[in-house]
């Protein structure tokens, strides 16, 4: 079922861009100037809360706006940048452009998406041919078909298929098979039994039971349970998210013709033709969840599984129908995340074109807006860091001559990408101006066609997972490469005009977090060519995962909302990059000439900048309801303890600030975690 909680885009806008197009692409040359980060709150010491010295003053000033969950930098950066995405789709969609054009697919798209006359007008006609289909299930022969029919168009309820790098032949794309079938945040949900999350449960059987009284369904409460029921039922056989981070475990290459054998419920090699799909074998990723599945398909009599089906696809289609669907899933979706009002329709827009054409939007975005400078000084920073991390490899007092070199072999394998793709991914659809549903639909279908035709080839090493103007960047293990997007090169992250230590300190401690991915507790299963392979000595793993157990205890035990505590385990790769992206950049910055100065701005020694700078990074304030979900979900620590959790364990900064013992966040010299 569907998640409708979504973690907003990270983006934000170009501090440097102008309004006239010509002038934004040229480069004005500017001096560097100091830039001062207000708001340092100097009655609360740096040893003590060192992002709370940094951020709170702002934190208290700072107001959500009540149709955000958030505000400040990281998650919540969109809304500057929407605007500049707005700007250019208002603009294209008010002329007239050739057919086929970029401009008239995101043009048309946006226009359609627009019209909320006609959408409203249309009522549930839209989806009423899909729910007839449901009705006309007369057996599980049938009722699969209609599931793998209904994926081609971005439908998915309890098969979920997809395509990437079989991890122990990198060089080939194979076919994946994942649990799935829930509509709440995570198999925990429909198991725990706080006030928090019955809340919770609560919101989403509402939901479910709103779906069926608007297509008109009589008894709607109780068929609202009956797929409650199927779904948690279905959570039972879900791994967990932590149990999901163990890459080999969640790793089965099946003949197709055995499972054919052991699943005769699900039925795969129908299953598989009507997907489109002629393989022998598949990866399935969570077998228990489609043992459960197929054990259930005989149990729950067919009438149940056809509501299922039913909540299932309005669901995965309530956005894009009338008013009423859309205030349904906000009504469920405000009490996950806290947001007391729903997004304009044209904040709503801009998100889904940036969802769906993303790169088409992504071209003129670019265009307009991006400043080539960023791109080529981003890549002398990412081969300066990569230096920089070789170097820390070589002199890891725990870590054997032979694995450090091939941890350097890996290092310099990796595929940097900057900017914007080299090869843009085009859209073989047909948007029409006054067909929202169809629009979303068609290219719902366009981007499964796009993802079935890399099966059984090569990976498509030019491909990105994010648009341009996304402010964010990733590792790709099973690729092995590096992506920093335009969206994040630029202030607070990267500033071309900025001294060195707030550059180091933001964009350098990012960039230092993804090179550290590719040696996390998951990265670090991967060989250079993107395969599972165990290239450690026995011993050197052992002592490798020593210190992120260490990791794990240390982060355990703190907390938010005064008693929720993070998932130490959960969130293990991301605080492995967190405090090995602070290492490499201040390396990395000590070798600048700012960094082996002493010249104070503000009142500030360069060391000390580059630690304000990535306190202010982390400049963030979001609701309760969203924090606390976030903590049970995402593999990320909350803001706060991407600042304190790695300068805990970070000596220069102790020395920067002169942090001594008997300061809340003081550690020991041999308590501190050093992995990288």
């Amino acid at each position: 079922m569907k998640n409708i909680l979504y973690m907003l885009v990270i983006l934000f806008i170009f501090a440097s861009c102008k309004n006239d197009k010509t002038s934004q692409m040229s480069q004005v040359e500017k001096p560097i100037a100091p830039i001062v980060i207000d708001g340092i709150d100097s009655s609360i010491k740096p040893g003590d809360d060192f992002f709370n010295h940094v951020n709170k003053t702002w934190f208290e000033n700072a107001v959500i706006a009540e149709d955000q969950v958030g505000v400040g930098a990281y998650r919540f950066l969109n809304i500057p940048q929407q605007e500049l995405l707005k700007n250019i789709l208002e603009e294209v969609s008010k002329e007239k452009h050739p057919d086929g054009s970029i401009e008239q697919k995101v043009g048309d798209f946006y226009a359609s998406g627009m019209d909320t006359l006609s959408i409203n007008k249309r009522g549930i006609d839209p989806i009423q041919p899909i729910l007839d289909r449901i009705d006309a299930i007369n057996d599980i022969s049938s009722l699969t078909k209609f599931v793998a029919t209904q994926i081609q168009f971005g439908d998915y309820s309890v098969i979920s298929p997809y395509i990437s790098p079989d991890q122990e032949d990198s060089s080939i794309n194979i076919l994946h098979f994942s649990q799935t079938g829930l509509g709440l945040p995570d198999r925990d949900y429909y198991f725990a039994d706080d006030s928090s999350v019955k809340q919770i449960q609560d919101a989403y059987k509402t939901y479910l039971t709103h779906l069926f009284e608007l297509v008109g369904d009589a008894d709607a409460k109780t068929q609202a349970d009956i797929v409650y029921n199927i779904e948690k039922q279905l959570a039972e056989s879900h791994k967990t998210r932590v149990q999901r981070r163990i890459i080999k475990e969640n790793y089965h290459k099946m003949a197709v013709s055995d499972l054919e054998e052991k699943h005769t419920n699900i039925g795969w090699k129908s299953m598989l033709t009507t997907l489109g799909v002629k393989v022998d074998s598949v990866d399935i990723a969570q077998p228990d969840y489609y043992d459960r599945l197929n054990e259930m398909l005989a149990s729950v009599s067919l009438s149940d599984w056809k509501l299922f089906l039913k909540a299932n696809s309005i669901g995965s289609h309530d956005n894009i129908l009338s008013k009423p669907f859309q205030d349904a899933s906000f009504e469920y979706s405000k009490v996950l995340s806290g947001q007391s009002e729903q997004q304009s329709r044209t904040k709503q827009m801009v998100r889904r074109v940036d969802g769906q054409l993303g790169f088409a939007l992504g071209q003129l975005y670019v265009e307009r807006y991006f400043n080539e400078d960023a791109k080529q000084r981003a890549l002398d920073l990412v081969n300066n860091f990569q230096k920089v991390l070789e170097k820390r490899i070589e002199n890891l007092d725990w870590m054997s001559d032979s694995t450090k070199v091939k941890a350097i072999d890996k290092l310099y394998t990796i595929n940097k990408k900057i900017g914007y793709p080299d090869v843009w991914r085009t859209y073989d659809v047909t948007i029409n101006r006054d067909k929202f549903f169809e629009n979303v639909v068609a290219l719902r279908r366009d981007a499964y066609e796009y993802e079935l035709k890399q099966l059984n080839k090569a990976p498509n090493r030019d491909e990105w997972h994010t648009t341009p103007s996304t402010v964010t960047a990733y590792y790709n293990p099973s690729l092995n490469e590096i992506v920093f997007p335009a969206g994040i090169l630029q202030a607070p992250y990267f500033d071309l005009y900025a001294d060195d230590a707030l550059n180091y300190g933001g964009i350098g401690m990012v960039i230092g977090h993804e090179f550290t991915h590719a040696f996390d507790d998951q990265g670090a299963q991967y060989d250079k060519y993107g395969n599972v392979s165990n290239w450690w000595t026995e011993e050197d793993y052992t002592k490798f995962k020593a210190k992120t157990d260490q990791i794990i205890e240390q982060y355990n035990a703190f907390t938010v909302l005064d008693s929720v505590h993070l998932k130490g385990a959960l969130t293990v790769g991301e605080n492995t990059a967190d405090n090995g992206g602070i290492a490499i950049a201040f390396d990395a910055f000590k070798l600048t000439e700012q960094g082996q100065d002493t010249t104070k701005i503000d009142g500030y020694t360069p060391k000390q900048r580059f630690f304000l700078s990535v306190a202010n990074i982390w400049r963030v304030k979001v609701r309760d309801e969203y924090l606390r979900n976030y903590v049970a979900t995402d593999p990320h620590s909350p803001p706060i303890w991407r600042v304190n959790g790695p300068l805990m364990n970070f000596t220069p900064f102790y020395e920067a600030f002169n942090v001594k013992e008997g300061e809340v966040n003081y550690r020991a010299e041999d308590e501190r975690i050093k992995i990288w």
